[in-house]
């Protein structure tokens, strides 16, 4: 899909404001049809880089939102980008990574561990928790993407 940067908005400009440099949104979604991720980057002058993939494997709810992260952070990587916020709707993963609440799910932890190495390779970042509305866009976008089928080269693995 192409969305090109001047149509693409996101609810919630104070975000915009309270942070100059790079800004990480991202969701995961599961449904009857499959499960999809969604990644968009957007630059403090408002260009956006956005990526969708659809794993190839059974997963929680909990897991696709860990792996969209880390998919997040890794083109974050990939990119060089030295400082990011990440924003995210769920509560859950934001305080986990936070270190404010346990992870009591075995089968996360291996997703956790990869988040906290990963966190490493920043000079600075930042997680945000923000209210459902205020990450509507990837939602969607992620919900669109367990629906469709992707080729084969966008598919990802388990951790």
């Amino acid at each position: 899909m192409y969305f090109p940067d001047e149509e693409v908005s996101f609810i919630g400009e104070e975000i915009a404001e309270a942070y100059d440099g790079w800004r990480i949104f991202f969701d995961g979604a599961k449904n009857f049809k499959g499960v999809g991720i969604r990644v968009v980057l957007v630059l403090e002058i408002g260009q956006h880089y956005s990526v969708s993939v659809k794993p190839r494997f059974s997963c929680t709810n909990n897991m696709v939102e860990y792996k969209a992260c880390i998919l997040g952070l890794r083109l974050a990587i990939n990119m060089n980008i030295q400082e990011l916020l990440v924003i995210r709707d769920s509560n859950l993963l934001v305080y986990q990574v936070l270190g404010e609440w346990a992870t009591k799910n075995t089968k996360i932890l291996s997703y956790l561990h990869c988040v906290q190495d990963l966190i490493k390779r920043f000079t600075k970042i930042e997680f945000k928790h923000v209210p459902r509305i205020q990450n509507e866009f990837t939602d969607a976008l992620a919900t669109l993407s367990s629906m469709i089928h992707h080729p084969d080269k966008n598919f990802i693995d388990p951790i």
